[in-house]
C-alpha cells in the first residue's frame, strides 16, 4: 500500500491557492448539491489549485455518514480531475480516522487532511503513531493538519520532522499565526513534504517565508484574488504580494468578527452559492455590524459578484 502512495505522490502537486470549502445547506439543513457545485465551479473557475471537503470549514462534524459519502463523491465527479480533490478525515481516534480516510480513498479523494485529535490531548509520541497508523493504513497521502486553537492540541516541529520521513505523508497545512511557527515549519519543506499556511491572516508572510501555497477560507468568497496573492507570494515577489494582502485584509478581518464558518457562510447568497445557514450548535450570522463590514469589503474586492 505505501508503494501505491509514494507513487501516487510523485504525480499529486498540493500547492498554490487551496479553498477549505463550506457545504451549502438548504435551509431546512440538507445538502445542496446545487449550490456545491456552483461554489466548486466558482473555485476552478477562479484559478484555485485544489479543494477540500468536509473540513472544519465544511462543517465536517455536523455531516452524517451518508452526507461525506455523498459530498465527497460529487465532488469528485463534478471536478473531473481539473484540480485535486482533499477529504478531511480527521476524527478524534485514531481507528476511527483510519476508516475515515479509506472511505474517503474508495469515494475517489486525492489526499487526506487529518486534523490532530481533538478533546482527547495526546502528548507527542501518541500523535506521532496516530499520525504513522493513518498513513500506513488509510489508503491516502496524508496532509497532517495542526491548528491548536480548535483542537487543544499541538502538533511540535520536531515531531513534524519525524512523520516527514513517512513515505505517505506528504506535507502539513500549519494554523499558528506565530512568526517563529511559520520559520519553524518553513524549515521543514523539501521536495516531499510541502508546507502549507492555514492562516489567512498570515498567509502572505507564510508563503514569502517558504510556504508553498494556503489552505484558505476566504478563497470561498474571492477565489481569483486569493490566487493572486498566492502567486505573487510563492514566486518571491514581496511587494505585489503585499499589495494583494491590504486588499485582501478589510475581507479576513471582516471573517474573524464571528467563528468559521458562521462568517464565511454569510456571504454566499450575495454570490449565489447557497445559504448562510449552518447546522447547529452554529447559528446563521445575525444582521448587524459584522455582517455589514463583511459584504462591504466583499463588495470592494467581487463588485460585480456581489448581488444587488
Amino acid at each position: 500500500m505505501l508503494d501505491s502512495i509514494f507513487a501516487g505522490n510523485l504525480a499529486l502537486d498540493i500547492r498554490g491557492s487551496i479553498c477549505a470549502l463550506a457545504t451549502p445547506f438548504t435551509p431546512d439543513g440538507a445538502l445542496d448539491l446545487d449550490a456545491f457545485g456552483r461554489l466548486l465551479d466558482y473555485q476552478v473557475d477562479g484559478g484555485t489549485q485544489a479543494v477540500v471537503v468536509a473540513g472544519s470549514t465544511g462543517e465536517a462534524h455536523m455531516l452524517e455518514h451518508d452526507e461525506f459519502d455523498t459530498l465527497l463523491s460529487f465532488a469528485v465527479r463534478h471536478v473531473g480531475g481539473r484540480v485535486p480533490v482533499i477529504a478531511g478525515t480527521g476524527e478524534a481516534g485514531t481507528a476511527k480516522t483510519v476508516a475515515l480516510t479509506r472511505r474517503a480513498a474508495s469515494l475517489g479523494a486525492d489526499a487526506a487532511l487529518v486534523v490532530t485529535p481533538y478533546y482527547v490531548r495526546p502528548t507527542q509520541e501518541g500523535l506521532h503513531r496516530h499520525f504513522a497508523d493513518v498513513a500506513d493504513h488509510g489508503g491516502l497521502p496524508v496532509i497532517l493538519y495542526n491548528v491548536p486553537g480548535r483542537t487543544g492540541c499541538d502538533l511540535l516541529p520536531e515531531t513534524t520532522a519525524l512523520l516527514r520521513d513517512h513515505p505517505g505523508i506528504i506535507g502539513i497545512k500549519e494554523a499558528r499565526a506565530d512568526a517563529q511557527r511559520i520559520a519553524a515549519t518553513a524549515e521543514l519543506a523539501r521536495s516531499d513534504f510541502v508546507y502549507l499556511s492555514g492562516d489567512d491572516g498570515t498567509a502572505a508572510q507564510a508563503m514569502l517565508g517558504g510556504a508553498a501555497g494556503t489552505i484558505s477560507v476566504v478563497a470561498n468568497l474571492v477565489p481569483a484574488v486569493f490566487r493572486e496573492l498566492c502567486d505573487a507570494a510563492t514566486a518571491g515577489r514581496a511587494d505585489a504580494a503585499n499589495a494583494v494582502d491590504a486588499r485582501l485584509a478589510p475581507l479576513v478581518d471582516a471573517l474573524n468578527g464571528a467563528p468559521n464558518p458562521i462568517a464565511v457562510k454569510s456571504a454566499l447568497p450575495w454570490l449565489g452559492l447557497g445559504s448562510a445557514t449552518p447546522r447547529l450548535p452554529l447559528v446563521e450570522l445575525a444582521e448587524g455590524a459584522v455582517r455589514d463590514q463583511i459584504r462591504q469589503a466583499l463588495i470592494r474586492l467581487a463588485p460585480l459578484a456581489v448581488a444587488a
